[in-house]
């Protein structure tokens, strides 16, 4: 296959919707609207904590040329846009008073969404907490489970109305595990209790936000969550016991949270010393029944014994297959086997929403032009297994690319490119890429 991509729309059953997907602050731009300071505007500050120094004060300036953006998206014949919403410009102080402007440019957004014929999805939190909770302790304090359920009835009293689908939080396993116990992103920590108490407040939150939807009478609510394919680097015993342990450190502890009012066995092994108190009493809440489950999923990791007998002695092995400018292996066969088993073991009958699916790749534009093939097989081969698991029974109403457009990648600053939309970081310049001409080609085919 060369060119485009191998699949069209009229593979997929009718009303299967293709979208896009983004989040606030990578694109946004803190330092616009009244917006407040999250733990990643200092996280950033921090010498060492992100590449370059690289923050998300600017981004691409999403804020001022969201009309431009939107209609990037509808020129491509997307169905969907999934956005986030940024606690920090919503309430500054996590807590207390909203800001009208931050109100105001959601309610614009959406507005603009509709206009264009592009079905909103929601996600209210994607990582960037305002840094005076954070102050407070975080994820940590049980407090947040709280102010997170204020916060979301502030946003959507104002949006909810309007919401094709809403999602309490992105990514639990980063929100928790990624960064308080391997200290890669905001708040930076590497502390088995601070990430214990994170992996327990953050479903905890979760539960709190979904009754206050209900309360609001909202439909369509749901939580996405991030799967990586564990596969032990070789036979060796205790190789692939590391390997289930990090699937259930990564995949079983928040779908059982949610689905199954319970954690897998073998992670309460080495958290259950450092839970908070009285956390068993607590599934009630986290299960409220969601209307849908979002999966993410880029990769799998080969993983074995690290040798060091500390728990989770957890160690990455370089895989040999083809890998993207992150060095994540290309495994679409993973997509399947997600989207099957959190089918048949946790999530039941419920719709499912590939909520992100994307590769980073060396873009550069030559000629007015960005030629990013190897996305294109990407995207292709994931459609594919996409539409193998509804073949199999898998009820997958939606596929969202990751991402709409370049943006800040994190830690990893600006330099590694997920977008359909090239970005010039310099002129915030915007051009789509081979890809997004694929994917529209697709799209009308």
């Amino acid at each position: 296959m060369s060119g485009g991509l191998g699949l069209n729309r009229s593979h997929f059953p009718n009303g299967f919707s293709f979208g896009t997907a983004t989040s606030s602050y990578q694109i946004e731009g803190s330092s616009f609207g009244g917006c407040g300071v999250s733990h990643w505007d200092t996280f950033a500050t921090t010498p060492g904590n992100t590449a370059r120094g690289e923050n998300g004060a600017i981004a691409c300036d999403h804020y001022h040329r969201w009309p431009q953006d939107l209609d990037l998206i509808r020129d491509c014949g997307l169905d969907a846009y999934r956005f986030s919403i940024s606690w920090a410009r919503v309430q500054p102080e996590g807590r207390g008073a909203a800001n009208a402007e931050g109100l105001d440019f959601y309610d614009r957004l959406v507005d603009g969404m509709l206009e264009r014929g592009l079905a909103p999805y929601a996600t209210l939190y994607h990582w960037d907490l305002p840094a005076p909770l954070a102050t407070l302790g975080g994820w940590q304090n049980r407090d947040i489970a709280d102010r997170f359920a204020d916060y979301t009835d502030i946003v959507m009293r104002r949006i909810g109305d309007r919401m094709a689908a809403s999602a309490t939080f992105n990514e639990p396993w980063c929100i928790a595990w990624l960064s308080h116990f391997m200290g890669h992103h905001a708040p930076g920590l590497r502390d088995i209790r601070a990430a214990a108490h994170a992996m327990h407040h953050v479903l905890l939150a979760h539960g709190k936000s979904v009754k206050v939807m209900r309360a609001l009478g909202m439909e369509d609510v749901g939580v996405v969550m991030n799967f990586e394919y564990a596969q032990a680097a070789d036979d060796k015993p205790e190789n692939l016991a590391r390997a289930k342990l990090y699937d259930g450190i990564y995949n079983r502890w928040f779908l059982g949270g949610v689905f199954k009012k319970e954690y897998p066995a073998d992670v309460l092994d080495g958290l259950g010393p450092h839970m908070p108190p009285g956390w068993e009493k607590d599934f009630d809440t986290i299960a409220a029944p969601v209307d849908w489950l979002g999966v993410n999923y880029y990769t799998r990791k080969l993983i074995a014994d690290d040798g060091t007998g500390i728990w989770p002695a957890l160690k990455e092995v370089p895989g040999p297959l083809e890998k993207t400018s992150v060095d994540w292996e290309i495994y679409p066969q993973g997509l399947h086997h997600f989207l099957t088993w959190a089918h048949r073991e946790y999530a039941g009958d419920i719709p499912i929403h590939v909520t992100e699916n994307g590769m980073a790749s060396w873009d550069v534009v030559k000629d007015g032009a960005v030629n990013d093939e190897q996305r294109m097989r990407y995207l292709d081969l994931h459609l594919r297994e996409v539409l193998r698991a509804i073949e199999d029974g898998v009820p997958v109403k939606s596929y969202f690319i990751w991402s709409l457009m370049d943006n800040y990648e994190w830690s990893l600053g600006y330099d590694k490119r997920f977008g359909l939309v090239h970005v010039d970081f310099d002129t915030l310049e915007r051009t789509p890429k081979a890809s997004w001409h694929a994917v529209k080609a697709m799209l009308e085919r």
